[in-house]
């Protein structure tokens, strides 16, 4: 009787998975194909023949988790609710994917958006996307009258992500406890001290 053969795609995502806990215990610049390949018990070769460098990998942990934020904005700017709720629903997103996943996060948080300089670089323009989803969602409430028009959002929405960056980074360097309940809560602050900024004021 031969042994059952494992599934391309089940190798595939072993690998990608191990790229996981590699990258997030050793930084993407330490960590070698080799090690990689040893993480998930596959011959050094496997990975090669599945991603062409581990640059590769990174890429496309990244643009997995990055195409489901866009995916999820998009879906939110396009619902007729009021902006705070869609500010909510993606500052939601992210946390919950930082609760569901916190080393993938970890390794898009320190080697990607923080890395404008190398890898991030050349992420720059999805990166962008989800900013610019923010900042559709500010201009909108600008023209409705909700939001002060002095405002820029481009800067907004500069704001809303570094803020979120910052509470990941939090949990992620154990500086913040990581509980349900921090979770609810700093997305709550997040989403009030911004929208409580923007609302116009009224006369004196």
């Amino acid at each position: 009787m031969t042994e059952a053969r494992v599934p391309a795609v089940d190798k595939r995502r072993a690998i990608l998975e191990a790229a996981i806990r590699v990258f997030a215990r050793q930084g993407y610049h330490a960590t070698r194909v080799s090690d990689i390949a040893d993480e998930a018990g596959v011959a050094y070769g496997l990975v090669y023949h599945y991603f062409r460098s581990k640059e590769a990998v990174m890429t496309e942990l990244f643009t997995e988790r990055w195409s489901l934020l866009l995916a999820a904005s998009d879906a939110l700017y396009e619902r007729d609710i009021p902006a705070r709720e869609k500010l909510d629903g993606i500052a939601g997103f992210i946390i919950d994917s930082y609760k569901h996943d916190p080393e993938l996060m970890k390794v898009i948080i320190i080697e990607v958006t923080r890395a404008a300089n190398s890898f991030g670089a050349t992420h720059l323009p999805e990166i962008r996307r989800a900013y610019d989803v923010v900042a559709k969602i500010v201009a909108d409430g600008q023209r409705e009258g909700l939001y002060r028009a002095e405002v820029d959002p481009d800067f907004v929405a500069m704001w809303f992500y570094g803020a979120i960056e910052q509470l990941l980074s939090g949990w992620v360097f154990g500086l913040m406890p990581a509980t349900d309940e921090e979770f609810d809560r700093a997305r709550v602050m997040v989403v009030e001290t911004l929208c409580l900024g923007l609302e116009r004021r009224g006369p004196g």
